[in-house]
């Protein structure tokens, strides 16, 4: 059985084509939000499948998740983005009690049940801070790219504090350490332990082991050890995180259609 999950995130829309009979992502792809969501949605669904090798009729059905999921008018079902990261979570780590998922303009934490039920959640969608739009911003202002900016963070042996908690104010901050000599390396490491910082007062102080982080704020070089240091304990990583949500998507389509 094919099926296919689209999570139309805030930045970026990603699929993925989940073949139910080896258990097995066959094919993904991603691209940039735009103007136009319902056409970037429809032809990132037909680039992934023809990267697959297979027909929309082959398609038993598609889920779509993520901030601009009514936008995927092609999909048999939309599900909420919280559900979708617990079940890509649960396929790939079974036994997994806590999710730290920050997104390009959102975070959560999401509680499960020793059974993997969701029983609460806490999310972050008023306010950059702590997103990876929050990195993003930073890492211009400091003239490096989203991905040699988390490079540049590694070579820290000093982290800045960065104590604002509104994007605005942290980047007069980050002004104000460039002017003062801080070393850049620093600065970009301290600006991760701010959003670390920040996702750990999202989870209100308890958290649930085992602990998975996804996202695509994953991606980004040493977001993992600044989110495990906030923690101050063990912090499983997804494999792949940019598209846990649109695997989450793809497997519910399946138990959709089973129903």
């Amino acid at each position: 059985m094919i099926t296919v999950g689209i999570d139309a995130g805030s930045r970026m829309i990603k699929g993925v084509v989940f073949d139910w009979d080896t258990k097995k992502v066959i094919s993904k792809s991603s691209v940039l939000q735009g103007v136009d969501q319902t056409k970037l949605a429809r032809k990132l669904y037909d680039q992934i499948l023809d990267i697959a090798g297979i027909k929309a009729d082959d398609v038993a059905g598609v889920v779509a998740t993520g901030y601009g999921r009514t936008r995927v008018d092609f999909a048999n079902n939309i599900v909420t983005e919280i559900t979708c990261h617990a079940r890509g979570v649960l396929f790939y780590k079974p036994g997994t009690r806590s999710i730290i998922e920050i997104g390009g303009q959102d975070s959560k934490f999401i509680r499960l049940t020793r059974k993997g039920d969701i029983y609460d959640f806490a999310m972050n969608d008023r306010c950059a801070a702590g997103t990876g739009r929050f990195l993003e911003t930073a890492a211009e202002r400091l003239e490096l790219t989203i991905n040699s900016f988390g490079e540049k963070a590694l070579e820290s042996k000093n982290p800045a504090i960065i104590s604002s908690m509104c994007v605005v104010f942290a980047e007069t901050e980050i002004i104000s350490l460039l002017t003062s000599g801080v070393p850049v390396c620093d600065i970009a490491a301290g600006i991760e332990n701010s959003v670390a910082s920040r996702m750990v007062s999202l989870t209100g102080g308890k958290i649930d082991k085992p602990i998975v982080f996804t996202g695509g704020v994953a991606l980004i070089k040493g977001m993992h050890n600044a989110i495990s240091n906030a923690i101050k304990d063990n912090v499983e990583l997804m494999d792949d995180p940019l598209y846990t949500g649109a695997v989450g998507a793809a497997i519910i389509a399946v138990k959709m259609w089973k129903k």
